[in-house]
C-alpha cells in the first residue's frame, strides 16, 4: 500500500463499505472517492477520513508510524486483518465470527431457536456467552452506537450472492423506521428473516430477496403483519460474506 488512496481503499474493504457507500456518508459523488483512491486523498480530507475511521492521520497519508491511535508501530504490524472464527470453532458453524483489529466492539449474538426443548416453534433469542467482536470504526463509520448493535447468523439464499447462507450480518437496532430499498433484519412468526423492505400504503410492506429469481416478492397487510407477529429488529449495517466454494484445482 504505496498511497493514501491505496490505504483507504484497504480500510474501506476492512468495514465493508462500498466506494459508494463511503461517498454517500461523506456526502460526494462515488467518482470522487474513486479519484481519492487514484490520486491519493486529499489533504483537505485526510484528518476527517483519518478521525472517521478511526487511524491516524499520518500513517493515513503517508504510510509511517502507527495505523491505530494509542497503538504502537510494532502492535499495528502485528495485527492480523479481516475475520477469524471465534474459539477456532469449524467453518461449517460461522455464526460467531470475530474480528481480529485492536479497539473492537463485542456484540451479543443472536439466532432463531426453538421456544422450548422439542418445539417446532422459533423465536428470536439472545445466545448466552456469544459474542462477536467488530472493529469499532465499523460502528463509527455507520453511525453504530455499540449498545444498539446485534449480530446473527445469516441462513438460507434468499439474499445471495450479496449476503451468503452461514455469513454473519451486523444490526441497529435502532434504526426500524422502513427506508424504502434498505436491507431490515425482521422477526416473522418466530423466524428470523433478512430481506430488503419496501413500504405500502394503509401500513402494508413489501419484502424483496436480493435472489429474486428463486424468491418472489412478498406483500403483507397491516392486518397479516399484526397476525404473523411480523417486526422489524432493525438496519443491517454490516455483513461477512464468505466465498463458500474452493476453485478446481487442475490435476499435474
Amino acid at each position: 500500500m504505496n498511497t493514501s488512496g491505496d490505504r483507504l481503499r484497504a480500510l474501506l474493504r476492512e468495514c465493508h463499505l462500498s466506494a459508494s457507500d463511503f461517498a454517500a456518508n461523506r456526502q460526494v459523488t462515488p467518482q470522487h472517492v474513486n479519484n481519492w483512491f487514484k490520486r491519493g486523498i486529499p489533504m483537505a480530507r485526510l484528518d476527517e477520513i483519518a478521525e472517521l475511521l478511526c487511524v491516524n492521520s499520518r500513517w493515513l497519508r503517508t504510510g509511517d508510524g502507527p495505523k491505530h491511535p494509542g497503538s504502537s508501530a510494532n502492535e499495528t504490524q502485528s495485527e492480523h486483518e479481516g475475520l477469524t472464527l471465534h474459539d477456532r470453532e469449524p467453518y461449517s458453524s460461522r455464526d460467531d465470527l470475530a474480528a481480529t483489529e485492536r479497539n473492537d466492539v463485542q456484540v451479543p449474538l443472536y439466532k432463531e431457536t426453538p421456544t422450548a426443548p422439542g418445539s417446532s416453534l422459533t423465536q428470536v433469542a439472545i445466545i448466552p456467552g456469544r459474542k462477536v467482536r467488530l472493529p469499532y470504526r465499523i460502528l463509527q463509520a455507520m453511525g453504530v452506537e455499540p449498545d444498539q448493535a446485534i449480530c446473527a447468523p445469516m441462513t438460507g439464499t434468499g439474499m445471495a450472492e450479496k449476503i451468503q447462507d452461514g455469513s454473519t450480518i451486523a444490526v441497529d437496532r435502532s434504526l426500524t423506521q422502513v427506508v424504502d430499498g434498505e436491507i431490515y433484519a425482521l422477526e416473522h412468526d418466530g423466524m428470523l428473516r433478512v430481506k430488503y423492505v419496501y413500504r405500502l400504503p394503509a401500513g402494508a410492506l413489501r419484502l424483496r430477496s436480493h435472489n429474486s429469481a428463486e424468491y418472489p416478492d412478498e406483500v403483507f397487510t397491516a392486518e397479516q403483519i399484526d397476525e404473523q407477529n411480523i417486526q422489524i429488529l432493525g438496519w443491517v449495517f454490516w455483513w461477512s460474506t464468505l466465498n463458500k466454494r474452493r476453485p478446481p484445482v487442475p490435476s499435474k
